[in-house]
């Protein structure tokens, strides 16, 4: 996957997807690097740590998140992506929904655009073809203000493979570069526990999608519920009993706050699964 001149292959090993959320309400980590300063050092923190990409965001997409002016968002992310963009080699991503900061952020420096609520906004699409980048298409029920309010499916993987297709579709419609598209099924947008279990269960499925598939479990409350623990800080190895899973069953790149615990956790089950080549000290 080539994006706005830097490049990516999927495959040989899992790629990891650190998490910068430039955010003050964020669920694990909000406020912690609303200042520019503690952003850009945290995200050369995780790149040192082996973070093949930098995910950031400055809209909390939370369950009960309220929206944020385009104003604010592009205040919060813009000086971040400007000073990683210089001399970086790890892509950068804007996990957005608005074209307006989509865009902004692309000519700031960003590679790719991860859009949660994949296309809702139908210039999003011609924003990304023209600019080249990258695009992640996220399976989200609702909004974050009321997804998870008893989201309910009748079956639950078609409805959720059906929707990506579909997007996918539109992506590549509208002139996306099909190699430049990547799919996330949505743990945790929309869907109770046991939901997302049944997703982690099936990511097989999503092979049939013929596009790399992102898994996003850093931290989630579903993990939180199943080893009763409240607090996100206190999920590191249940976050590290998914990641290890979802690399098993299909997924290429993980998105996680805990970057040089994931990417050991990574190297290991990259060494079992794809057979990769072992690295000793």
């Amino acid at each position: 996957m080539n994006c706005r001149g830097k490049s990516i292959t999927f495959g040989e090993r899992t790629r990891i997807m650190g998490i910068l959320n430039v955010t003050p309400d964020s669920f694990s980590d909000g406020g912690r690097y609303l200042d520019a300063n503690r952003a850009i050092a945290y995200a050369h923190q995780m790149i040192e740590d082996g973070a093949d990409i930098i995910d950031i965001g400055g809209e909390s997409s939370r369950p009960g998140a309220l929206p944020v002016s385009t104003d604010e968002e592009l205040a919060r992310v813009l000086p971040v992506i400007e000073a990683l963009a210089n001399g970086a080699e790890t892509l950068l991503s804007i996990d957005t929904y608005k074209p307006v900061v989509a865009r902004s952020a692309l000519q700031a420096g960003a590679n790719i655009v991860n859009d949660i609520t994949a296309l809702s906004d139908v210039d999003m699409a011609g924003v990304v073809a023209e600019m080249n980048a990258g695009l992640i298409l996220m399976h989200m029920k609702g909004v974050p203000r009321t997804m998870q309010r008893s989201p309910v499916y009748r079956d639950l993987i078609p409805e959720v493979l059906a929707f990506l297709r579909q997007r996918v579709d539109k992506a590549q419609a509208k002139g996306v570069c099909p190699d430049r598209i990547m799919i996330d099924p949505g743990i945790g947008f929309g869907k109770t526990a046991e939901h997302n279990l049944e997703i982690l269960r099936s990511l097989d499925a999503f092979r049939s999608l013929d596009k790399p598939i992102l898994i996003g479990t850093s931290r989630k409350s579903f993990i939180g519920k199943i080893l009763n623990l409240p607090k996100p800080d206190d999920r590191l190895e249940g976050t590290a009993a998914t990641v290890a899973w979802a690399i098993a069953h299909g997924a290429d790149v993980v998105r996680v706050h805990d970057v040089k615990a994931m990417c050991q956790i990574a190297q290991m089950t990259d060494a079992i699964h794809r057979h990769t080549d072992l690295n000793p000290p």
